[in-house]
């Protein structure tokens, strides 16, 4: 199953508009700050649940941006991922809320609504497509982790999307990707992919919401304004 969200467009029922906002930074009311968005250069996308946003997510895409030379990098918090249905996610406007707060003071990272205004189900190749739109003139590099790249061949039309953007992932050490599996899925992949070498931080958004609910410590996982996000607003509880 796929494990990036993304979202719809060419071949969009009828009745259903294109989002007009681009990558900016907006949330719960005026938790999130909105950033000024220039389409030109180089787009990073950093899709998913963020439920919570952590360190993890931050690192990758700021390795990202300085390896890669990007203008910008685009978070996309998910809607309706496929993968993770029949997983209750925090509201969107919580998810939105926190990620705001953890970009605060960076303005190369930013926000785009462009799944969580859609209904879903929710395809990575959906929501490139939207953004290509969108940001008519810049160049899209879809960020994700080695896992996620392993499994690929599994993920909604996975030829269109590495033919639609660039792939960047992680390259974690302890866990090498079947290239051989890879390739006989998807013909000439090894070469739409960029590999980044990034420092390897073992926390995911489900261990958090573990902590959270069984009262431990969360601090220095997250920032420390989504921590207190987390508390006040009584999430994963």
């Amino acid at each position: 199953m796929e494990r990036l969200a993304g979202e719809e467009l060419r071949g969009m029922p009828p009745g259903r508009s294109i989002p007009s906002s681009p990558c900016r930074g907006e949330g719960r009311q005026s938790e999130v700050r909105r950033l000024p968005f220039s389409a030109s250069g180089r787009t990073g996308v950093l899709g998913g649940t963020f439920d919570p946003v952590h360190f993890g997510h931050l690192i990758l895409a700021e390795e990202a941006r300085e390896q890669l030379d990007l203008d910008r990098v685009c978070f996309v918090p998910a809607g309706d991922p496929p993968h993770k249905q029949g997983r209750r996610l925090a509201p969107a406007p919580d998810r939105l809320a926190m990620i705001g707060l953890a970009l605060a003071g960076n303005p190369a990272f930013q926000i785009s609504r462009v799944d969580v205004d859609r209904p879903g189900p929710h395809y990575t190749l959906d929501m490139v497509r939207i953004l290509q739109e969108q940001l008519e003139g810049s160049s899209l590099f879809l960020l994700m982790g080695s896992d996620s790249l392993a499994q690929l061949p599994t993920w909604h039309e996975p030829a269109a999307l590495a033919a639609a953007c660039r792939l960047v992932a992680l390259q974690r050490p302890k866990a090498p990707l079947d290239w051989a599996y890879l390739e006989n899925a998807l013909p000439g992949i090894r070469q739409q992919v960029t590999l980044l070498d990034m420092p390897e931080l073992a926390i995911s958004s489900h261990e958090l919401q573990e902590r959270v609910r069984s009262g431990r410590s969360i601090r220095y996982l997250v920032p420390e304004p989504v921590r207190e996000y987390i508390g006040v607003h009584q999430l994963y509880r």
